[in-house]
């Protein structure tokens, strides 16, 4: 293999990885904002009772 060849591929490699980075974190951003938005319209009570559980879950005392 030619030194060209190997290093047409690291950077075609790095390249991939930069990609998959930047979706992922468009992804993390995007469910974010879709659970702000969601918690924003959602009903006091309906957002109480969610956490309410969840806390009961994990075992994490609440009262």
């Amino acid at each position: 293999m030619r030194d060209h060849d190997m290093t047409t591929k690291t950077i075609h490699n790095t390249a991939a990885q930069a990609d998959t980075r930047l979706g992922a974190i468009f992804a993390v951003l995007a469910f974010g904002a879709v659970l702000l938005f969601a918690a924003g319209y959602a009903q006091a009570t309906v957002l109480h009772d969610a956490a309410h559980d969840q806390r009961h879950a994990m075992a994490f005392p609440c009262h």
